[in-house]
Order: structure tokens, then C-alpha cells, then sequence
């Protein structure tokens, strides 16, 4: 058996930080887990019930990625470093760019240098990155190679934190790796990202709002199975990994139409019940992961299927209502134009 190892996992409140948390101590039952959450709107300790209850193995610390004194501390106690923590909505990083900036490129700086100098006790680092940064597909399949071209402010700050972790690794030697996970869903994740919002407006009986005609595509991937990428990464020799980018998708590209058809087959409603708005500025044709370098490397493939994934989180959302009811004004953000018109994406 593996010695006993504390991970530090920044913005382990939030959706997939939370999902990792549970995931991993369920898993690895001699490891210790601390959390640094600031704690913003998306991100609750609800989704950290099970951990909170068990103070032997499990830390919260709010606090930002942003503080130096906090991040060096916490750092230094760690043996593994998972990297959460970021701003991640895009049409929210359209109307305050700023923030996503400090947190996504400034906090990953403040911790990715907290690494370097703590290297002696931290054996691996690994930065969550996302398949933003790729922009849309060149060809068919895009595999770690793709160029970066990221389409929106968010997808920017998430490519220069990307960048900026794999320059530490070159110049410095950290023991840093990079996950870019494709469009992850699943239960407690936030009402303003595409499934929990359409998921939640056929349960209401609203009409499912997709932008443009909904045929931008995308490789969807349960959180879970992003997880289980990240356990293979944590697992890998370091020698094999540091340094390196992998994928975390399917395989497979669905459009963003299809997936509003299936959540209403789900709920009963007819595929009439589909509104659709403008597009959504700087949006994403295209995106299908290759995972050719997780299999071969990782040994890691996704295995829930879209269908599975799909029923299961509705089923979440139906049993669970009094979990998003409160988070029903937040599905549409306001986005001011060039021109001064305000949109609700």
C-alpha cells in the first residue's frame, strides 16, 4: 500500500473541486484532503458534507489562491497539489475580464511559485487546465498538439495560466502536470452552465434556451470520469508526466441541440420546446477530444456514456430541487455589447 499523502486541493468547493474531493478520499482511504476555497458564488460547502464530517482526514481553509501567506502555508504542508481554483464562466469573464486575470493567471503564479519553493516536500502538481484553450477544431479530433487559440477572455486567462504552469516545469523543474478536461457536467454543478440550465428549465417547464441554431459541438464528459483522469495522473511515475499535457474527454462530439433534444426526452417535454437566442459572442464551433495519449499513457478512457450521464444528472436535479431553487436568478448572466446593449447569456 501507497504511504499516506495530504493533498492540497485549491477551489475544492466548487463543482468539479468537490466532486474530486469526495471522489478521492473514498478511494484512498490513508490520505488527508485540505481545501482552499474562496468561497465566490459558485463554490458551497454543501457539496463538501461528507468530508466536513470526518475533521481527521479532511481540512477546510477559506482563503484565496491570490494570498501569498496562505497559499505558501498550506503548500508547504502538502505532499500532492490539485489546482482548481479559477473564474469559469465565459460569458461572465465577457463582462468583467478582470477577475478572471487575477485568479486564473495571477493565483496559479502565487501557487505554481509556492511549489517551486517547497519542491523538496511537494511531489506533484497538478493544474486543471480546460479544452477552452484549443479555441475550435482544426480537424476532426484535437489532441494535445492542437494549436492555442483561445476565443474568449476566459478561455485566455485559463491558456496563460496553462502556459505559465508548463514554463515552471521547464525552467524550474517542477514536478507540474496538465489537465485539460473537455465540457464536464454532472450533479451540484451550477445553474449557469449549459446542462444544469437546461436540465432545470424542462423541470419547470420552461422553454430549453440554447444560443445561436445549437449546433456548436462538443466532447461532454462526466465529472466523474474526469476524476478518475485525474487519479490516473496522480498515480502515473512522475517521470512519465511532468511537464505534459493530457486530454480529458470521449471521443466523442454531440451538439449543443442534441444535448437540449435528450434533457427534453428525459423530462417528457416535445423537442418544440427549444428557444433559441443570438449567438453568443466568441463561441466555439467545434470541439472533439483526442484521447489517444490518455489511453496509451494514463490508461485512463471515460465510461459513462452521454446518454447514462445525461439521465443520471436530471435525476439529480428532480430529486433535489431545494439544492438549485435558489440559484434559479443566476442561469442568465447580463454581457453589456460594444454597443452598449445588454444580452442575457
Amino acid at each position: 500500500m501507497s504511504a499516506a499523502r495530504t493533498l492540497l486541493v485549491t477551489g475544492g468547493a466548487g463543482f468539479m473541486g468537490s466532486h474530486f474531493v469526495r471522489h478521492h478520499l473514498a478511494r484512498h482511504p490513508r490520505d488527508r484532503v485540505v481545501v482552499l476555497d474562496a468561497l465566490t458564488y459558485a463554490a458551497t460547502l454543501e457539496s463538501l458534507r461528507e468530508p466536513l464530517s470526518d475533521p481527521a482526514r479532511f481540512e477546510f481553509v477559506h482563503g484565496n489562491v491570490r494570498s501569498p501567506q496562505v497559499v505558501d502555508s498550506l503548500v508547504a504542508r502538502a505532499d500532492v497539489v490539485v489546482h482548481f481554483a479559477a473564474e469559469t464562466h465565459v460569458p461572465r469573464s465577457i463582462s468583467d475580464s478582470l477577475m478572471f486575470v487575477e485568479t486564473d493567471v495571477l493565483g496559479t503564479q502565487n501557487l505554481a511559485s509556492a511549489v517551486v519553493r517547497h519542491r523538496d516536500r511537494v511531489e506533484r502538481f497538478v493544474h486543471v487546465s480546460t479544452s477552452e484553450v484549443y479555441g475550435s477544431a482544426e480537424g476532426d479530433v484535437m489532441d494535445e498538439e492542437h494549436p492555442l487559440r483561445p476565443m474568449t477572455p476566459y478561455a485566455a486567462a485559463k491558456c496563460g495560466a496553462d502556459r505559465l504552469v508548463y514554463s515552471f516545469a521547464r525552467t524550474y523543474d517542477a514536478p507540474a502536470v496538465i489537465l485539460r478536461p473537455f465540457n464536464n457536467y454532472g450533479p451540484r454543478q451550477h445553474l449557469e452552465k449549459l446542462v444544469p440550465r437546461l436540465a432545470t428549465s424542462a423541470l419547470l417547464g420552461e422553454p430549453l434556451t440554447v444560443h445561436g441554431e445549437g449546433t456548436a459541438t462538443r466532447d461532454w464528459i462526466h465529472v466523474e470520469d474526469t476524476c478518475r483522469a485525474l487519479g490516473a495522473l496522480l498515480e502515473a511515475p512522475l517521470a512519465r508526466v511532468r511537464g505534459e499535457v493530457f486530454n480529458a474527454g470521449t471521443g466523442v462530439a454531440t451538439s449543443v441541440r442534441d444535448v437540449a433534444r435528450r434533457i427534453l426526452a428525459l423530462t417528457g417535454r416535445g423537442e418544440h420546446d427549444v428557444r433559441h437566442t443570438p449567438e453568443r459572442p466568441g463561441q466555439v464551433s467545434e470541439q472533439r477530444a483526442s484521447v489517444k495519449k490518455s489511453v496509451q499513457q494514463l490508461g485512463f478512457e471515460a465510461r459513462r456514456s452521454l446518454d447514462e450521464g445525461l439521465a443520471e444528472t436530471v435525476a439529480w436535479y428532480r430529486a433535489n430541487r431545494d439544492w438549485w431553487e435558489r440559484l434559479r436568478w443566476m442561469r442568465a448572466v447580463p454581457v453589456t455589447g460594444s454597443d452598449g446593449e445588454v444580452t442575457y447569456w
